[in-house]
């Protein structure tokens, strides 16, 4: 795993422009020689480690109330739909509007699962993952995360460790130690006054 991070802003990467096409079916493939998996296609892979920033307009349930910037403050990934509501359905779009993948939200007996589809469909056709908690009770925030092509979901694809208290979270291969991305949020002045909070979020590459 690499340390090194790169500054280049992501804007560069993710343009505006002309309307992007994203995959029309689910991806999850593998790389059987580096071991990296491709969830939602080979466009968001990078050879190298990124940092983000998620701000959270915390006092509006309106669209937009999430966005994602590069090191530039450049916005490159927003959120569409409420989230804090009955039936939570929304969309992650790019710079453009174009819709990436729809975040549902699934009772199912004690656990609250999420399923991620890929575009505007919740077609199971479309499915890339899902994710629940790993135990229903729990003092820690434990989540596992089970690919599409994983039905039998007998061992995690990634899991998640953290604390909802703290706003911190870890991101884990598998049952693995290799770290993927972690995110934590961050303390500052600024977010108060204006009602928003602010993570930062990392994302590892492994060779």
């Amino acid at each position: 795993m690499s340390s090194r991070h790169r500054s280049i802003p992501l804007a560069r990467k993710f343009s505006k422009s002309k309307k992007k096409c994203w995959p029309a079916r689910a991806s999850g493939s593998a790389d059987a020689e580096s071991g990296a998996v491709n969830v939602i296609s080979p466009y968001f892979c990078m050879g190298y480690p990124m940092d983000l920033t998620v701000v959270w307009k915390v006092m509006t349930l309106s669209e937009g109330s999430f966005g994602i910037t590069d090191v530039n403050s450049n916005i490159i990934f927003s959120v569409k739909g409420k989230l804090l509501s009955l039936h939570v359905c929304c969309v992650l779009v790019d710079d453009g509007g174009n819709p990436i993948v729809t975040f549902q939200q699934k009772f199912l007996y004690a656990h609250i699962r999420w399923q991620v589809f890929i575009g505007e469909s919740t077609s199971a056709n479309n499915l890339l993952f899902s994710l629940k908690k790993s135990s229903v009770f729990q003092f820690k925030t434990n989540l596992d995360v089970f690919l599409a092509y994983n039905t039998k979901e007998e061992l995690c694809d990634f899991r998640i460790e953290g604390s909802w208290m703290e706003r911190s979270c870890v991101i884990y291969a598998g049952n693995s130690n290799a770290i993927i991305g972690q995110m934590h949020k961050k303390h500052n002045v600024q977010s108060i006054l204006l009602g928003k909070e602010t993570f930062g979020v990392t994302i590892y590459h492994s060779p």
